[in-house]
């Protein structure tokens, strides 16, 4: 599928999310029955992502930049499994540590994380979540990250309903305060159990929904990254190394991998990253129709959309960047949060 056509289905979808359309779903009816026994053998052998231990990674980062009379900064976790960091045995090796202890030194500020992603949840669950962070009693989180969309597809979702949900979920957090950055949907057609041609099915269903939710995220003041870097080329390559034990989750490589693309966005959001916030065009980045731009972001993971202009004949435009990452290492240990 071109970048084009990718925009199209990306815009149908987030239309419909918009204004309570069901949608189609992401692959035919007919495909599904044709396919419907190999699903069931690639579920069997992969599962939902929904058992299995998961580190508690919360409290306190970057402790040796505590200040006294200083405020630290909040950055909370919502998602999947993949969010919460299933698959790892150390809680220094989850996304939410990693992003925590990598903002903190970006920062030279303590950061305090906390994680309410859920294992095996798809986008429906983000209410919870979300109602989970905004009733805390603790300040509203300067940044919020959230990793979701992978069992969308696995549960065939409907797109536009995956879509509606999250963009919800972003505009709560933006209009409690809290800058929001979404990690997403990442490409499942490189899960080493599924074969063709349920692979290309599913990388298909990954990239229309992952454009999807940039479009719906950026119109609602979110920021995001496409996870294609995740399950994508990269991992491909090097299954051992940076898928898990169960062929499904990343392993602590993994996350890191996935944690570098992430966090110069985080601290971007956060006015911390030593960039500027316009196009180098050295590195194909721009201006574009934000369809157009959430769609090649789908295309290339780590890439990063944001909103940019007011909206124009040609709809609203975002900003395309691939920022230039920086190696995150296993966090230490946590503080206690006070």
């Amino acid at each position: 599928m071109t970048s084009m056509s990718r925009a199209r289905v990306a815009r149908r979808i987030a239309a419909g999310a918009a204004y309570g359309g069901g949608g189609a779903g992401l692959v035919g009816a007919a495909a599904v029955g044709l396919l419907l026994a190999e699903v069931q053998m690639a579920r069997r052998r992969v599962g939902n992502g929904s058992s299995g231990r998961v580190p508690m990674a919360d409290g306190v980062y970057g402790h040796a930049y505590d200040v006294p009379g200083e405020q630290g900064l909040r950055l909370t976790i919502l998602g999947d499994s993949t969010a919460a960091g299933q698959g790892v045995h150390r809680s220094g090796q989850t996304p939410g540590a990693l992003l925590a202890s990598g903002l903190a030194a970006v920062a030279e500020r303590p950061v305090e994380l906390r994680n309410v992603a859920q294992p095996g949840a798809q986008s429906d669950d983000l209410d919870r979540q979300v109602a989970l962070v905004l009733s805390s009693p603790a300040p509203v989180p300067d940044v919020c990250v959230i990793m979701i969309g992978a069992n969308d597809v696995t549960h065939r979702m409907p797109p536009t309903r995956s879509v509606r949900h999250l963009s919800a979920a972003v505009r709560r957090l933006r209009t409690a305060g809290a800058e929001v950055v979404v990690g997403t949907c990442p490409d499942l057609g490189t899960i080493e159990p599924v074969q063709q041609p349920l692979r290309w099915l599913a990388r298909r269903a990954s990239r229309q929904l992952a454009a999807a939710q940039t479009i719906g995220v950026v119109e609602q003041g979110g920021r995001t990254v496409s996870l294609g870097d995740l399950l994508g080329p990269e991992f491909e390559a090097n299954p051992r190394e940076l898928f898990g034990p169960d062929n499904y989750h990343p392993s602590a490589e993994g996350y890191a991998t996935a944690a570098m693309a992430v966090l110069p966005t985080v601290c971007a959001a956060l006015g911390l990253w030593p960039e500027e916030e316009r196009p180098d065009v050295s590195r194909r980045e721009g201006f574009l129709p934000v369809a157009r731009a959430a769609a090649e972001a789908a295309s290339e993971a780590g890439t990063e959309v944001t909103a940019a202009m007011p909206t124009g004949p040609r709809g609203p435009w975002a900003l395309l960047k691939r920022r230039r990452r920086r190696r995150v290492h296993e966090a230490e240990p946590a503080r206690p949060t006070a």
